[in-house]
């Protein structure tokens, strides 16, 4: 089961993509902070981290997904918002992906493509150092 560290300081929102991703069969820790998810990503290992862009800040869940590329288990990592704006193009090429939730079914389709490509990633650096 893959691990994944949401991070949303909206309740509903973070409960109700938390509830989603548990169905489809992830194990699913949340922060309803940068700071916490900071904290998480320190203590254990994820598959996938998906963070709200803007939390306690405007740009804090890009301070999140730094924070997780620093990693040396390298998770995944994506923004999740579940409603449209206009980004500038250099917050859009800071982030891999944008997801939005409002299609369920691709939402989930959209995590196990980035859950896989990691894995691919994985296998490929493990066979590359034999």
């Amino acid at each position: 089961m893959a691990r994944v560290l949401l991070a949303d300081d909206n309740p509903t929102s973070r409960l109700t993509l938390q509830t989603v991703l548990e169905a489809g069969g992830y194990r699913v820790d949340s922060a309803a902070s940068a700071a916490e998810a900071v904290g998480l990503l320190d203590q254990a290992e994820y598959e996938l981290v998906l963070s709200d862009l803007s939390m306690e800040s405007p740009e804090a869940g890009l301070k999140v997904l730094a924070h997780a590329r620093m990693m040396e288990y390298r998770p995944a990592t994506a923004l999740v918002t579940s409603w449209h704006r206009e980004e500038s193009s250099a917050q859009k090429s800071k982030a891999q992906v944008l997801i939005e939730p409002e299609d369920l079914p691709e939402l989930l389709g959209q995590v196990a493509t980035l859950i896989g490509a990691r894995a691919s990633k994985r296998a490929g650096r493990r066979a590359a150092a034999r």
